[in-house]
C-alpha cells in the first residue's frame, strides 16, 4: 500500500523497531500471545511501558502528515508483534483529527488485516468513528460495511458511533442493530450489545424501547450486553 515511507515515518519505524526491540522479554511474550489465543507473537511489552517507550520513540519528531500516518500504520501492519499494531492505533487515534475522507480506505486495509478485536476496536471507534464524524459524506461507505460479508467491517459499522454520546445517529445504530441481529459471528453479536449499552447512557428508553421490540430477532448475548445498565 506504500513503496516508500516518507522521511518521518521512516524515521518512526527505525525508532520503534529499535526502542521496542531492546525492551522484548520473550518469557511475558508468551504469556501474552497465548491470553490472545496464539494468533500473533508479542514482544511482551506491557501497556503502561508500550506508552511510554512510544513518548521515548516520537520524542522531538515534527508533527506527521496524512502520508506518515498511513506509512506508518502499514509498516506496523507488516511487523510480526502485535504492540507494533498497538503502537500504529495509538497514533492514529491521536492525529485522526489531520486524515482526509480518503483515509478511510486505509482503515478499511487495517481493519480487515491480521484482524482480531484488540486492533478493531481501537480502529472502529478511535479512527473511524472520528473520520464519519468529521466527513459525514462517509456515512454510505458506513451502510455497505455493515452489510459486508467481513464480520470485522460489520463490527466496526455498528462500533464506530460508540463515542458519539448526545450526537449519536440512534436511526442509523438502530437499523445496523436490526440488519445483523442474527449474524453468527460471536463478535458482531457483541457489537450489537455494547453499543446499544453505550447509547444507553445517553438515552436509556430509547435502547429499552428498541429491545422490547426486536427481543426476538436479537440474540441473548446483544440482549443481556444491551440492557446491562438500565435494568
Amino acid at each position: 500500500m506504500v513503496d516508500v515511507a516518507p522521511p518521518l515515518a521512516a524515521a518512526v519505524l527505525d525508532r520503534l523497531t529499535t526502542v521496542f526491540g531492546a525492551a522484548a522479554d520473550p518469557a511475558r511474550g508468551a504469556g501474552m500471545a497465548a491470553y490472545m489465543r496464539d494468533r500473533f507473537p508479542f514482544l511482551g511489552i506491557q501497556a503502561p511501558a508500550r506508552t511510554a517507550l512510544g513518548r521515548q520513540v516520537l520524542a522531538g519528531l515534527g508533527r506527521p502528515t496524512e502520508e506518515d500516518l498511513r506509512a506508518v500504520a502499514v509498516g506496523c501492519w507488516a511487523l510480526p508483534e502485535r504492540e507494533y499494531q498497538y503502537f500504529a492505533c495509538d497514533w492514529l487515534r491521536r492525529h485522526a483529527r489531520i486524515c482526509s475522507a480518503d483515509f478511510l480506505s486505509t482503515a478499511r486495509w487495517l481493519v480487515t488485516t491480521r484482524s482480531w478485536w484488540d486492533t478493531v476496536d481501537p480502529l472502529a471507534v478511535h479512527l473511524v468513528g472520528r473520520l464519519v464524524a468529521t466527513h459525514p459524506e462517509l456515512v454510505p461507505a458506513m451502510d455497505d460495511w455493515v452489510g459486508d460479508d467481513d464480520p470485522w467491517l460489520v463490527r466496526t459499522a455498528i462500533l464506530h458511533q460508540l463515542s458519539y454520546r448526545e450526537t449519536t445517529d440512534a436511526g442509523r445504530l438502530f437499523r445496523y442493530c436490526v440488519r445483523q441481529a442474527g449474524h453468527p459471528d460471536f463478535f458482531v453479536r457483541k457489537a450489537i450489545g455494547w453499543a446499544l449499552r453505550e447509547h444507553s447512557r445517553t438515552d436509556p428508553e430509547a435502547v429499552r424501547a428498541f429491545v422490547a421490540a426486536h427481543r426476538a430477532r436479537l440474540a441473548p448475548l446483544s440482549v443481556r450486553e444491551a440492557l446491562r445498565n438500565i435494568t
